[in-house]
């Protein structure tokens, strides 16, 4: 038993074709076909500057419309954005508008420091450095 080789079968041309035909469709199955490229996001990328006298460089260019008005979309606050709250997070202040009119005549709500001629007198002495003010 020990003395024994295995035989080496040799696979027919209908077996061999048969081998290549899984292998293509195996390939087949796995590739694909790239038409849109970017860049990779988590390769950094080294920015060369531009050449401050280069002619090719400094040519004006029209603006692109669609850009601008996607970069000033996204440099608004999420108020003028969304007309409701995106996060949770978001809940907190989302109506910041006051619950009553802050009109400042209105002295049920206001409290102005009043000065009379005995509050500046002792405002002045206490600035000076008196020390009676718990008395």
């Amino acid at each position: 038993m020990a003395g024994r080789q295995k035989e080496k079968v040799i696979p027919d041309e209908v077996h061999q074709n048969q081998i290549l035909r899984e292998l293509y469709l195996k390939e087949l199955r796995t590739q694909k076909l790239y038409t849109q490229y970017h860049v990779n996001p988590l390769r950094k990328v080294h920015t060369i500057t531009r050449k401050p006298m280069s002619w090719h460089d400094n040519l004006e260019e029209p603006a692109d419309a669609r850009f601008l008005n996607l970069i000033h979309h996204a440099a608004l606050g999420p108020r003028k954005k969304y007309t409701e709250t995106q996060t949770e997070s978001q809940e907190i202040g989302w109506d910041s508008e006051p619950l009553v009119n802050p009109e400042r005549d209105d002295r049920r709500l206001n409290h102005f420091r009043v000065y009379n001629d005995i509050t500046l007198y002792k405002a002045k002495m206490w600035s000076l450095g008196e020390d009676d003010r718990h008395k």
